[in-house]
C-alpha cells in the first residue's frame, strides 16, 4: 500500500533511472532505513517506491539531485529554465503527473447524451451505492485476513514472512491507541506511520505473540461513515507458541486511497489486549463483539468531532480508572451527555 499513486509511481520509476547504481542503493538505504536488503537495482527502486509516503518525500531526498529532476522533464518535452530550483522542479513534476492523469481520465470518460442513458447511469450508480453497503462486512472480513495473517508471519518462529510489512500500509499520519491490561495496565498513543508499524510488528516480532481473529458474525463488526471511513471492529485471541495468553479487541479505520485502485490504508487503530489472569470469570476464550453499526458510527463522531485536549487520556487516568475501558472509547464523558449521545465501550463482552 504505496503512498504514491500508480502514474506517480511510473513517473518516479523512469526518473530514478537516471540514477546510477550507487545512488540507487544508497537512496534506498536512506528511504527503507537500511531494513531492505535489495537483490538488485530493479528491486532497490521497488523499495523506493513502496515506502515512499508521497512524491514530495521521496523527491525532495538530497540524493535525488536538481538535474536529474530536470533531465527527468527534458525528456518527457517539458520546457523550463535551467536555473529553475530544485523546489520549482519537484512542482513543475507534480503538475505534469497531474495533467497526464486528467487526460488519462478524460480519455477512458464517456458523454451521457441520451435521456434514457442518463437514467440507466443513475440507476446503475444507485444500485452500486447499494452494493456498496452490502459489501462492508465482505470488505471487513478481507482486510482482518489480509492484516493478520500479514502480521503474524512475521513472528520469527512461523518461518519466511508472507508479505512486507511496513509503514505503506498507514496513512502518514496515523494514530494507534495501544491498551493493555496484563500483570499491569496501561495506555499508550503511537503517532505516524513508521512509530505504528514498528509498534505492531514487536508484538510479533519481538514478543512472539499470534494474534487470532474470530471472524464469524459476533466476532466481526463492521460501519462506513458519510464521509468514506470504513471502521471495522474486531474480537480474538491472542497466543504465545501452545499457550493462549489472554484476548484482544481493535477498531481500524480505514480510508480508501483515491489513487490506487482498490486500495485502502490504514488512518487509526485502537487495540486492547487482556491477559487471561485479567479476564473476567466466566469469559470465553472466543470473544464476541457486542456493539452493533450505531454504536461504531456514534464512535466515529465522537473521535472526528471531539477537539484533541477533550479527547487526551493520560496514561495516570486510564490506572486510576481501575478499568481502562475509557481507553478505546476515547470520549469526554460530559461532552457525551451534553451531545447525548451514549456510547459505549466499543468493544466489550
Amino acid at each position: 500500500m504505496s503512498g504514491l499513486s500508480r502514474l506517480e509511481m511510473e513517473g518516479c520509476r523512469h526518473l530514478l533511472g537516471l540514477l546510477d547504481n550507487d545512488e540507487i542503493m544508497a537512496l534506498c538505504d536512506t528511504v527503507t532505513n537500511r531494513l531492505v536488503y535489495p537483490e538488485d537495482r530493479q528491486d532497490a527502486i521497488r523499495a523506493i517506491l513502496v515506502y515512499s509516503q508521497s512524491v514530495e518525500e521521496l523527491l525532495k531526498r538530497k540524493k535525488v539531485h536538481r538535474e536529474v529532476i530536470f533531465k527527468y522533464l527534458a525528456t518527457q518535452g517539458v520546457v523550463i529554465p535551467p536555473t529553475t530550483e530544485k523546489h520549482n522542479l519537484i512542482q513543475h513534476t507534480k503538475d505534469y503527473w497531474e495533467k497526464q492523469l486528467q487526460l488519462k481520465l478524460k480519455e477512458t470518460q464517456e458523454p451521457v447524451t441520451k435521456t434514457e442513458d442518463l437514467g440507466l447511469f443513475q440507476q446503475q450508480a444507485k444500485e452500486g451505492k447499494n452494493a456498496e453497503k452490502v459489501d462492508f462486512r465482505r470488505l471487513g472480513e478481507e482486510f482482518c485476513r489480509w492484516f493478520f495473517e500479514l502480521l503474524n508471519s512475521q513472528n520469527p518462529f512461523l518461518g519466511s514472512p508472507q508479505g512486507e510489512w511496513g509503514p505503506q500500509h498507514f496513512w502518514h499520519d496515523v494514530k494507534l491507541r495501544f491498551y493493555y491490561n496484563t500483570s499491569e495496565q496501561n495506555v499508550i498513543d503511537y503517532y505516524g506511520a513508521e512509530i505504528v508499524s514498528l509498534r505492531l510488528l514487536s508484538l510479533v516480532k519481538e514478543e512472539f505473540l499470534f494474534l487470532s481473529p474470530n471472524l464469524d458474525s459476533r466476532g466481526l463488526k463492521c460501519a462506513s461513515s458519510a464521509h468514506g471511513l470504513v471502521m471495522v471492529g474486531v474480537a480474538g485471541t491472542v497466543h504465545r507458541g501452545n499457550t493462549c495468553m489472554g484476548i484482544f479487541e481493535q477498531i481500524f479505520g480505514l480510508i480508501r486511497c483515491p489513487f490506487v485502485e482498490n486500495t485502502w490504508k490504514i488512518k487509526f487503530i485502537n487495540l486492547r489486549i487482556v491477559g487471561e489472569s485479567s479476564l473476567a470469570p466466566g469469559t470465553t476464550l472466543k470473544p464476541t463483539v457486542k456493539f452493533e453499526q450505531s454504536d461504531l458510527e456514534a464512535f466515529y463522531n465522537v473521535i472526528t468531532s471531539c477537539g484533541d485536549n477533550e479527547l487526551k487520556l493520560t496514561v495516570r487516568q486510564t490506572v486510576d480508572s481501575g478499568t481502562g475501558d475509557q481507553a478505546l472509547c476515547s470520549g469526554n464523558e460530559a461532552l457525551l451527555k451534553k451531545r447525548e449521545l451514549s456510547l459505549p465501550n466499543p468493544l466489550e463482552h
